[in-house]
């Protein structure tokens, strides 16, 4: 990303941000509806220990999250390219993960693993795992036959397809999968301190403490705990980014097409 690519967002953000002032300046919107920038902007300062508190229980959280998620995800999009059967058998139960809404299962989930973090992580994690393991199952059964019959020429054992062949296809596929977990991530940790809650009370994560704020209509307070969530996301995105820069960045289009635009 060149400071180029960053002009035009900068610009609009710039303009968004002198449109929000003038409409709550203009229209006297009262600070407990709508407060200005500005005010959020001299809160920050004022409550930067409070926000820090909550961005690292959030944080590590959603990175236990993140990263069960990935391992777990990668693992099952391997076992699922073995053989089309086992996709036929436990393909289906990866769809209904996806789609059970978190609400629905949150109370046997605190039944089973009590307040606070753990349950929170395990959140973040049945959120953003569905994503690693679609994308990982295609970008793994998508190699051409013409690959697998030179391997299987050659002898090749299931692990040296899966491993020298299947892999390495999949990079692009699993970097793409990890990209949407790490704001799936964030998000299922913001949304689990909502059930779970803390263990103190005004205490906790971003989700706990806008949870927190609003009940006591401090909403500059709440605005700040939703931008401080959003660079959080935004972090665990460019980490993923980063990742495939790395794995692939070298030889794949979709990262060299960007260089030649």
């Amino acid at each position: 990303m060149t400071a180029a690519s960053l002009r035009l967002p900068l610009l609009t953000l710039s303009s968004s941000l002198v449109l929000w002032q003038g409409v709550v300046v203009l229209f006297k919107v009262p600070n407990y509806l709508v407060p200005s920038p500005l005010e959020i902007a001299a809160l920050i300062p004022a409550r930067r220990g409070d926000l820090f508190s909550a961005l690292l229980v959030t944080g590590g959280e959603a990175l236990g999250g993140f990263l069960l998620s990935a391992v777990v995800g990668v693992a099952v999009g391997l076992f699922f390219s073995v053989s089309a059967r086992v996709r036929r058998c436990f393909y289906p139960f990866v769809v209904v993960l996806q789609t059970i809404p978190i609400i629905a299962i949150s109370p046997l989930i605190l039944l089973w693993l009590g307040n606070g973090s753990l349950s929170v992580l395990f959140i973040s994690f049945l959120i953003s795992v569905p994503a690693v393991i679609v994308t990982t199952t295609q970008g793994l059964i998508s190699v051409e036959s013409n690959l697998l019959n030179l391997f299987r020429m050659g002898n090749a054992s299931l692990l040296a397809v899966l491993f020298k062949l299947r892999l390495p296809h999949a990079l692009p596929n699993i970097s793409a999968g990890l990209k949407i977990a790490a704001g799936a991530s964030v998000v299922g940790a913001l949304v689990g301190e909502t059930f779970a809650g803390s263990s103190a009370l005004g205490a906790g994560g971003l989700g706990y403490s806008s949870i927190y704020a609003l009940s006591q209509l401090d909403t500059p307070y709440l605005f700040a705990l939703i931008l401080t969530s959003s660079i959080l996301g935004l972090c665990f995105f460019w980490a993923a980014l980063l990742f495939e820069r790395l794995m692939v960045g070298k030889w794949h289009e979709s990262i060299l097409s960007e260089f030649m635009d």
